[in-house]
């Protein structure tokens, strides 16, 4: 792996922009809040478009911005993708694609352009050949052990103010997917050793890990059952994602170099695919020219559940300083229709309209210098920079993060909200509650400056089922273990469905046998003493399994015995080691 030093920003000459919006322009996409309440659990940016939804490598799940907590002067990006990566999922697993490109943008002046980009474009190294199918032969110990048989490394380079892009990294290891305790016995050091810190003070990563994001996703049954009943159970829980995280010093990215003078910065991501594909046939990346924007993600829960469907695509496709002009969501914008529905379903009411609140949240930033801006307080916008003039400012959505603001000693999951600046909508960590958050904001609790004491419970998920780190790249490691335990919910299933007709997990309490889930066929033996129809369909099953891999050996025996009974060839070559 080869790298070259950070850049550091230097004074550049302020460009010529268009003029500010008008007033009423301001709140295209304010909408994007409107869709922040109970049903906007769709999962961050999870499968939000019809093509993403078809393209798993290239969908951005979520994006995170803050300031590193045990590291004074330097700031985290960590952007997801791959939703829903089941922990068994081999032989191929989840590699990042090789003829796209990942992007993290910053916009430091308000033009909602990008200042800074940083760009990774991954490679394949695949020794398995004709041989095999096993992602690895082995146990794997380090990151170039000749048992992982198929790997993948990274090029990461950026550009700042438009300039061409410059190679800061050539063959990164990526950190593979975790197939297990019996093939990595030791994935944290996996994860170090994939994690580079290179001259300048960058820290780079990219890699498998748990997907951070929580929540509880059933909000599609009428708003969690109608009553609130449905909630508690992070959906998110056991599945993994694929990771980039960069952590960069603030004058990298602030206005002119001076994060003293112009502390905020927007944030979005993307993802770049070749404008022409062929389909089952993976080629070199291609140039960037060649390549076309397919997905984008800002702040949570926008394009999943307030874009109407046709508009998904579009949406992905569009960079930030074309948001303001959108007309269909113009008229969805200012009276939004969920807190309306809200109210129908669990008689809270609805905040009067127009929701300019949303508007400095979501598209602004919050800050004083808006005109009618309810929210008083210069927080998060590019508005508050010093070196930035409203004639160069223009409202789109995009993750905004203040760098001065100072690092929370105990954060609170509800960020601002819950009167800790440094989170969500200010940037957002990894602790940050985006569902919670949403429900109040949507609700109004920004600009009364009180929760929403009878949505407070929001859906009972506070937090990740696995713990974060303490230092970068801060994710918890990817999960191992089956996301699917046996057993359904649904009519005939059987050993999964409680008596009642209900959700077996909630029906009786985990197990202390970490194998034994009540949704088990385990789990129903040990409680019944005996046989049940679950267990003999299981001991059919295990048998019927034992025949077909009997029969596999005899077969696999066979054709031994026949190999080493064949005449060695007159120019045999040996066989090369593994």
């Amino acid at each position: 792996m080869s790298t070259t030093p950070g850049p550091v920003v230097r004074p550049r000459p302020a460009r010529r922009v268009s003029t500010a919006l008008a007033a009423a322009t301001c709140v295209v996409l304010a909408g994007a809040v409107a869709g922040l309440g109970p049903n906007t659990a769709g999962a961050s940016s999870h499968r939000e478009a019809p093509l993403v939804a078809m393209d798993p490598a290239i969908d951005n799940t979520d994006l995170y911005a803050f300031v590193s907590p045990e590291r004074p002067g330097y700031l985290t990006f960590i952007a997801n993708w791959i939703p829903f990566e089941e922990p068994t999922g081999g032989p191929n697993f989840y590699p990042f694609a090789t003829d796209a490109a990942y992007n993290i943008k910053v916009d430091n002046d308000g033009d909602a352009k990008p200042d800074a980009t940083f760009r990774w474009t991954f490679q394949n190294v695949d020794r398995r050949g004709g041989s095999t199918f096993l992602y690895n032969n082995g146990p794997v110990t380090s990151l170039d052990d000749e048992n992982l048989l198929f790997r993948q490394t990274y090029k990461l380079e950026s550009s700042f103010d438009g300039e061409p892009f410059k190679t800061r990294v050539s063959g990164g290891m990526v950190a593979p997917s975790r197939v297990g305790n019996a093939s990595m016995p030791d994935y944290a050091k996996l994860r170090r050793d994939a994690t580079t810190t290179l001259p300048g003070g960058w820290k780079v990563f990219a890699g498998q890990a748990d997907d951070p994001f929580f929540l509880d996703l059933r909000v599609f049954d009428l708003l969690y059952g109608g009553d609130l009943s449905e909630t508690g159970q992070d959906t998110l829980a056991g599945y993994n994602v694929n990771s980039i995280a960069l952590q960069v010093p603030f004058s990298d990215v602030a206005l002119r170099g001076d994060a003293k003078r112009n502390p905020v910065i927007g944030v979005w991501a993307t993802t770049d695919r070749s404008r022409v594909r062929i389909s089952g046939k993976v080629g070199e990346v291609p140039r960037s020219g060649d390549r076309v924007q397919v997905s984008r993600l800002g702040n949570p829960l926008v394009n999943e559940v307030v874009v109407p469907a046709k508009l998904k695509d579009a949406f992905n496709s569009l960079p930030p300083e074309k948001d303001a002009g959108i007309p269909e969501v113009v008229a969805r914008v200012t009276n939004p229709e969920l807190p309306k529905l809200i109210e129908a379903i669990y008689g809270v009411p609805a905040p009067a309209t127009p929701r300019q609140d949303l508007v400095e949240i979501f598209l602004t930033g919050i800050t004083t210098k808006t005109p009618d801006g309810p929210i008083k307080v210069d927080l998060n916008s590019q508005l508050n920079n010093q070196d930035v003039s409203p004639a160069r400012f223009r409202p789109s959505e995009m993750l905004r993060l203040n760098l001065s603001t100072p690092v929370a000693a105990t954060p609170n999951r509800l960020g601002v909200l819950g009167g800790d600046l440094q989170g969500f909508p200010n940037g957002r960590r990894l602790t940050d509650d985006a569902v919670d958050i949403a429900i109040q904001a949507v609700e109004g609790a920004a600009q009364s400056g009180k929760l929403v004491n009878a949505l407070a419970a929001g859906d009972k998920v506070d937090a990740n089922d696995n713990r974060f780190g303490d230092s970068f790249p801060y994710l918890a490691l990817p999960n191992v273990g089956a996301v699917n335990k046996g057993g359904g919910t649904g009519a005939g299933a059987g050993a999964g469905t409680a008596p009642d007709g209900g959700d077996q997990a909630a029906a009786s309490p985990q197990s202390a046998d970490p194998s034994v889930t009540p949704g088990s066929l385990a789990g129903l033996a040990s409680r019944d003493g005996g046989d049940t129809p679950g267990t003999m369909v299981a001991t059919t099953v295990a048998w019927g399994l034992a025949g077909v891999a009997a029969a596999l050996g005899t077969l696999l025996l066979v054709g031994w015995l026949r190999w080493r009974r064949r005449p060695a060839p007159v120019d045999s070559e040996p066989t090369q080691p593994r």
